[in-house]
């Protein structure tokens, strides 16, 4: 298994202090970015996710599962979800509201996935960084908000999520960067499972332990730091 940079080229990816503007390799849109290749291919959230958010609806749809990484897990193995990628601002929640919903949540499981995608696909790459705000962490704000109907004038749902949100941030920021799409997540999916079963809104499962099998794809690995590295003895 490669590890992932450019998705055009293979070069590796750089983050300006001030951002420039830039023009879509694949659609043409120019827009403002922080970030790029090395060579200077440039690629949008929507192109870099678009695939991969049809892959992450269809997944959660058909899961029974009510255990949500084992439902990332899953969608994680398709080719169309990169190792870092925008699309996990989606994925986090959606993964979350499958669970919720099979683990016995009330909601219409089709209308919250659009909703968990329209919202999430707003948060752009690298706010882990450039805003001191992972998106998977902030992922599961969105999960608890949808899963509740929480809005700006609502009370206890107001607060659970951002309850949910600085938790999770809190649990990803501990670890220490440089950011990892899959690192994050998981631990932004700990904290959603555990916070929900608190609140008695839902017993959704997770596995005892959870091992990385995507450390060879990430430049930026940080090894036996961070706490879903395989350890010497375990199974790969």
């Amino acid at each position: 298994m490669s590890a992932e940079e450019c998705l055009v080229c293979g070069a590796p990816l750089e983050y300006l202090e001030q951002p420039e503007q830039m023009t879509c390799h694949f659609c043409g849109k120019q827009e403002w970015s922080h970030a790029r290749c090395v060579q200077g291919h440039y690629i949008c959230d929507a192109c870099h996710e678009k695939i991969g958010l049809c892959v992450i609806r269809k997944a959660c749809l058909e899961t029974k599962s009510r255990d949500p990484i084992a439902i990332f897990q899953q969608v994680i193995r398709s080719p169309h979800i990169h190792m870092h990628g925008p699309e996990h601002h989606v994925l986090v929640g959606a993964a979350l509201l499958a669970a919720y919903h099979n683990a016995g949540g009330q909601l219409d499981l089709e209308q919250a996935l659009e909703e968990m995608e329209r919202r999430g696909a707003q948060v752009p790459g690298g706010v882990c960084g450039l805003w001191g705000a992972c998106g998977a962490g902030i992922s599961t704000g969105i999960f608890l908000s949808i899963a509740t109907k929480a809005t700006p004038l609502s009370g206890q749902s107001w607060g659970w999520s951002n309850q949910l949100t600085a938790k999770s941030l809190a649990a990803i920021g501990a670890t220490g960067g440089p950011r990892c799409c899959k690192r994050d997540s998981y631990t932004a999916l700990l904290q959603a499972v555990e916070f929900t079963a608190q609140q008695g809104l839902a017993q959704m499962e997770r596995p005892q332990q959870i091992q990385c099998v995507d450390f060879g794809r990430n430049n930026q690995c940080l090894g036996a730091k961070c706490p879903y590295f395989p350890r010497k003895g375990e199974a790969q």
